[in-house]
């Protein structure tokens, strides 16, 4: 049986720093709050030197210290762990680099689509081939097509003249696309949904 011919069915807004000299070191989002510097309050830490070394457990002013002398910021990378681990690291960089790495990271997602291709019960040979070869690039792009079957008149009274028109789109895109929505007739209008096989 073709499968057209089947039945159709808070964290807050911010806070303020103790330090003047450093705010804008004081970052928070939805997601966690990043704790740079002076915010650093719980001693002793594990810490990551600027190169990526283990320097071990130290007192956080003694780790504080170092990233001064090395003009970097003392960043806290994981505060659930005991004791939290923080990296010798330039602040302002780490940040552009995962701001950087976000947008790169949107830019390569795809958001799926839903496009319209209409069809009529009396369609022609050309332009059944013209809205298939759009169907075609569609689903080749990832997107999902709805097929519309529109009935004028009294066309409507014969569904089945639009239901072969339908079969044989699905013929003609079952190598790039498969049924998400059987034909389903709704007013003057037959509606059948593909989704790209890959």
């Amino acid at each position: 049986m073709s499968p057209l011919t089947a039945d159709s069915g808070g964290i807050g807004s911010g806070f303020l720093t103790r330090f003047k000299e450093e705010p804008q070191l004081a970052v928070q989002n939805d997601k966690q709050r990043v704790r740079v510097n002076q915010q650093i309050r719980i001693s002793p830490v594990r810490l990551i030197g600027a190169d990526g070394e283990q320097v071990g457990v130290v007192p956080v002013d003694e780790a504080l210290e170092k990233a001064r002398t090395l003009g970097l910021d003392l960043v806290e990378v994981a505060p659930a762990a005991r004791p939290p681990v923080v990296k010798i690291m330039d602040y302002g960089k780490y940040r552009f680099e995962q701001a950087k790495a976000a947008r790169a990271a949107r830019k390569k997602q795809h958001n799926i689509q839903v496009k319209e291709v209409k069809y009529r019960p009396g369609i022609s040979d050309h332009d059944f081939e013209f809205k298939t070869r759009h169907a075609r690039t569609f689903l080749e792009e990832g997107n999902k097509v709805k097929v519309t079957m529109m009935f004028r008149g009294r066309q409507v009274t014969h569904p089945e003249l639009g239901r072969e028109v339908l079969e044989r789109v699905y013929n003609e895109l079952q190598d790039v696309g498969k049924v998400e929505m059987r034909p389903k007739l709704e007013g003057r209008n037959m509606t059948m949904v593909l989704a790209p096989t890959k």
